[in-house]
């Protein structure tokens, strides 16, 4: 990648369109905005934020619906060099809390039915508090009416951070991955080349822009292409026919493939117009993929990222795609499958840790040193935790997780974080959350429950409680209770064993690990 000055990422993605009259966005009930008003909105939020205080460098937490706003509210934090935090939409108010307190968040931006709730939040935290609605409206817009737009953009440099995003393990707290003007703004260039993305396309964007992959991936790669979006405000499959004529382009998780292969609507000829599906975030399966093809006659592209890599491996544009695997290294990313205990490369066909080197990768966990320098090689290489193995033409196939995370249509949904609220509930000595297959969204959260003595857990209750506490796709789908768990002779529970076992039960067959 080029050194880039000034703002690299407004520089990348935004200042080239300014005054431009060509269509952003395309919104559902049929409206339009332009690059011109959507950049000058950008200004009057930008402005909005300089006005309530905000400095380079500090965070504004974001948990707001998808909308115009929402996305108009990034531009103007990368205007004015604030850190962008995005939050799910689902996390409930204990969530946020940690988030925002983490992060040390100057403002936490909700939706305005969110704001009781969320108020004793931003005050135990210091942070202050504004609304804003899918429909544009709230405390933040009104800010906006009377403040002075931002001119041009807030100098940074190519290390500056844009952008946080936490990401949580399956032991230890939820970290912040600190990405960088150059990690987002190469990114967007290197996919923008690679999947030939130009002014005359159009995305079908039906992802949510709390993570990368909305947001940093299909919002971005449109920006740097000066592409346009129909911006759906979720995954709906009649909605996905209905535009499809109009589009070009279609990124999404496995589930989108499967729920338009089940639409009878869905036809080679509403996909007569389309250039590229593109599918990420979890794995998909070769018979989709097959199916897909023999539908359409289109073949879906694979890639592979995650939170703290943007994207490092693609199939080609040009080329073969091969089913069950997510292709080759991007241009310029250095990737290696390596032995886990001596970080030396395995043999080509032999499984190991997928390891990156690039301008993608991110600088580090939020005030986590120790574990930064824990997830790097001394030679600078990122250890991903996930396990591939690489094939005679250099394409990754991913085996699975070196941990136990599960990934529940296209979110990853880590057992610990379940598990140690289970472990509190009465009648539960002891709990395992495992993956196990679901057709439509992959795979989903099943609980292992050993009772404690004399007791009987009262499933119902324990299902409220967390419905309470957790987002809905991190709750589990079912419930098993065991007399106990399988340990090795090291008294670690085999998830393995338990995903042979209640995958089978459960009418399917384990997932791929």
């Amino acid at each position: 990648m080029t050194t880039l000055t000034g703002n690299a990422l407004w520089d990348t993605l935004f200042a080239p369109h300014e005054g431009s009259e060509s269509i952003f966005l395309h919104l559902p009930d049929g409206r339009t905005i332009s690059y011109a008003e959507f950049l000058g909105h950008s200004a009057r939020l930008a402005g909005a934020l300089r006005q309530a205080g905000l400095a380079p460098g500090d965070r504004v937490a974001v948990q707001a619906a998808k909308s115009a706003d929402a996305l108009a509210l990034y531009a103007a934090c990368v205007r004015t060099g604030l850190i962008y935090l995005p939050l799910n939409t689902g996390y409930t108010a204990a969530e946020v809390s940690y988030f925002v307190e983490d992060s040390a968040a100057r403002i936490l931006v909700c939706d305005p039915s969110s704001e009781e709730t969320l108020a004793p939040v931003c005050e135990a935290a210091g942070a202050r508090l504004l609304t804003l609605d899918a429909a544009g409206t709230g405390t933040l817009a009104d800010l906006a009416i009377d403040a002075a737009a931002f001119p041009g953009a807030e100098p940074r440099t190519d290390d500056d951070l844009a952008a946080f995003l936490y990401t949580s393990g399956t032991t230890g707290r939820s970290k912040g991955a600190m990405l960088t003007h150059a990690n987002l703004a190469s990114n967007a260039l290197t996919l923008r080349e690679h999947w030939q993305f130009t002014e005359a396309d159009t995305l079908l964007h039906a992802l949510p822009i709390f993570h990368t992959h909305g947001l940093f991936v299909a919002t971005n790669v449109t920006l740097a292409a000066g592409g346009a979006m129909v911006l759906m405000p979720k995954l709906d499959t009649a909605e996905l026919v209905r535009w499809m004529p109009e589009a070009t382009a279609l990124m999404g998780v496995p589930t989108f493939y499967t729920r338009l292969l089940a639409d009878p609507g869905f036809t080679a000829e509403v996909a007569g117009g389309m250039r590229l599906f593109i599918s990420g975030s979890a794995p998909l399966l070769s018979e989709t993929h097959r199916d897909f093809e023999a539908r359409t006659g289109h073949r879906i592209l694979e890639r592979y990222g995650m939170t703290e890599t943007n994207m490092s491996v693609s199939n080609p544009y040009e080329g073969a795609r091969k089913p069950g695997t997510v292709g080759r290294p991007l241009p310029g990313v250095e990737l290696r499958v390596v032995d886990r205990e001596s970080g030396a490369p395995v043999p080509q066909g032999e499984t190991g840790i997928v390891e990156v080197r690039g301008p993608n990768v991110f600088k580090g966990y939020w005030n986590m040193p120790e574990k930064t320098a824990a997830e790097f090689r001394p030679d600078g290489f990122f250890i991903t935790g996930d396990l591939g193995r690489l094939d005679e033409d250099g394409y990754l196939t991913i085996v699975g997780r070196d941990k136990d995370l599960v990934i529940s249509g296209g979110y990853n949904v880590y057992p610990k974080e379940i598990e140690e609220i289970l472990d509190e509930m009465e009648g539960v000595l002891e709990s395992a959350v495992i993956g196990c297959p679901d057709a439509d969204l992959g795979e989903v959260p099943v609980a292992i429950l050993v009772p404690s003595p004399g007791a009987t857990p009262d499933l119902d209750a324990i299902a409220a409680r967390l419905g309470e506490t957790l987002a809905r796709y991190k709750q589990p789908r079912g419930y098993e209770v065991v007399e106990e768990l399988p340990r090795n002779t090291m008294g670690k529970v085999q998830k393995a064993e338990l995903r042979r076992r209640f995958s089978a039960s459960r009418g399917g067959e384990e997932a791929p690990r």
